[in-house]
């Protein structure tokens, strides 16, 4: 019989034992080149706390540390609420395959409230999601087929250029494919979504892979319920790449111009 349900949700989905751990399973539509797509480990991981009985509010800030490879099958995830004050909320989130830890993760959680507000960073003077071809994920990891990606620039130098008039600024129109409702879990598994900078900036496969992922959400739950199933708009850039290792600085917002997330990574590559 098939499975109904989205395949980030079959990726995301966990089981509660008595204990009061976590069973999922990886879902192979999300394949990468080693193991599964680190966004849906990010979103697993999310998701232990926003299934979680004692659960408080919202995320705000999420840091992913990829201590090694998840191995294609059944995974083990134990949150804990490390604190808990009014308003605030501070976990610790493990996955495991056995007795080798694979994840580790903390989460800030909060009950958001309206206050004064300003965002500084510019929405990008961009064509509409409708007007650009969506990308042919044929040649690229399983995981890619799971997105529509709408390319503004930055997709993969076609080689005429010489690398130093290169730079690794990508920006795309994405959306869950099938299409699915924005939410927490979605956003941060779209917030590791972009291809290695160093792929970009030299345009050459080259062994290459996320260690640490952090993400912000500047918005409720309220605010993602707008943004529907509807593209948002994500870009990101490098500032430095050196000594086998390369930061990510990306932004996420929605076709409204609202800014939904930010997230800084530390992305291993080798030559």
């Amino acid at each position: 019989m098939t499975d109904p349900t989205h395949p980030l949700d079959r990726a995301t989905r966990l089981a509660r034992h008595p204990d009061g751990s976590l069973a999922g399973h990886t879902e192979p539509a999300y394949a990468n080149m080693v193991g599964p797509f680190g966004g849906t480990t990010a979103a697993a991981m999310l998701n232990a706390v926003l299934t979680h009985p004692d659960r408080l509010g919202d995320p705000v800030a999420l840091t992913v540390n990829y201590a090694g490879a998840v191995a294609d099958g059944e995974f083990r995830i134990d949150a804990v609420p490390m604190r808990t004050n009014r308003s605030t909320q501070h976990w610790s989130i493990t996955m495991t395959q056995g007795d080798a830890v694979t994840t580790t993760a903390t989460a800030f959680f909060a009950l958001r409230r309206e206050t004064w507000a300003s965002t500084e960073a510019g929405f990008p003077a961009v064509p509409a999601a409708d007007s650009l071809p969506r990308m042919d994920s044929s040649a690229f990891a399983p995981w890619t087929c799971c997105y529509d990606m709408r390319f503004v620039k930055g997709f993969w130098p076609e080689g005429s250029k010489p690398e130093q008039e290169l730079d690794s600024v990508s920006t795309l129109w994405i959306r869950d494919d099938p299409p699915r409702p924005m939410d927490f879990v979605s956003l941060a598994a779209i917030c590791d979504s972009f291809f290695p900078r160093v792929m970009i900036r030299r345009p050459r496969r080259v062994p290459a892979g996320t260690v640490s992922l952090t993400t912000y959400f500047h918005a409720d739950a309220k605010h993602l319920a707008r943004v529907g199933a509807k593209h948002v708009l994500a870009t990101a850039r490098a500032s430095r790449f050196g000594l086998g290792y390369h930061d990510q600085s990306a932004e996420i917002w929605s076709e409204a111009g609202e800014l939904l997330a930010t997230s800084h990574q530390v992305v291993y590559f080798k030559e």
